[in-house]
């Protein structure tokens, strides 16, 4: 498919760069992605959210969202107006599903925190995913990890790359158990579709 020529030149980079990471498996094109797009999605997350630590969350889980549906993506539209959308959906559902929750707790049907209802925390012992990611090596995913925000790029260094349990991450880095497991369970995500999508290239 050629490239659509009313895309401006940034487009036009961008588009190049999704080639390269879908027809080669070139994990620099994900990262290059990563770092041209991921402080303006922060900033949108920032600005629904009004929270850091959600933003945060929230662009590590558009890019995997983004990433693992890049061949749904179409140069019919900037690559960054297609990512902005799915952030954008993706940040107003979590905003709606926090409200929907907080007001529960309000009216005393339920005691759980007022945290996203859909976030996922793995189990101590590793999945399929983190069992693959482990596998492949460091220099393969150190240039993805380099581009998250520096207490993403600290978890995975300890989870995968020195390979801590969950209590030795807790005690170094002095967090609750269930942040631990949430944020490694979002940075993994998008570890994993950048990862998955380069080997199953030819």
């Amino acid at each position: 498919m050629g490239i659509k020529p009313n895309l401006t030149a940034k487009g036009k980079r961008d588009y190049k760069l999704i080639e390269r990471a879908l027809n080669e498996g070139d994990q620099k094109a994900y990262t290059e992605l990563l770092k041209y797009y991921r402080d303006p999605l922060y900033f949108r997350m920032l600005r629904i959210t009004k929270n850091p630590d959600d933003a945060e969350d929230l662009t590590i889980e558009a890019f995997a969202k983004a990433f693992k549906s890049l061949r749904q993506y179409t140069p019919d539209y900037a690559f960054s107006t297609w990512l902005f959308a799915i952030a954008t959906n993706h940040a107003i559902d979590f905003t709606r599903n926090l409200n929907r929750d907080s007001l529960t707790v309000k009216n005393g049907r339920n005691e759980k925190s007022q945290k996203n209802p859909h976030s996922k925390t793995p189990s101590e012992a590793p999945d399929p995913e983190e069992l693959f990611i482990r596998s492949q090596k460091v220099d393969m995913i150190h240039e993805v990890v380099d581009k998250l925000k520096p207490h993403y790029k600290k978890l995975i260094e300890l989870r995968y790359f020195k390979e801590y349990s969950y209590e030795e991450i807790v005690n170094e880095l002095e967090l609750p158990l269930g942040t631990i497991k949430a944020q490694l369970f979002r940075a993994r995500e998008l570890l994993y579709n950048i990862l998955i999508n380069a080997k199953e290239q030819p």
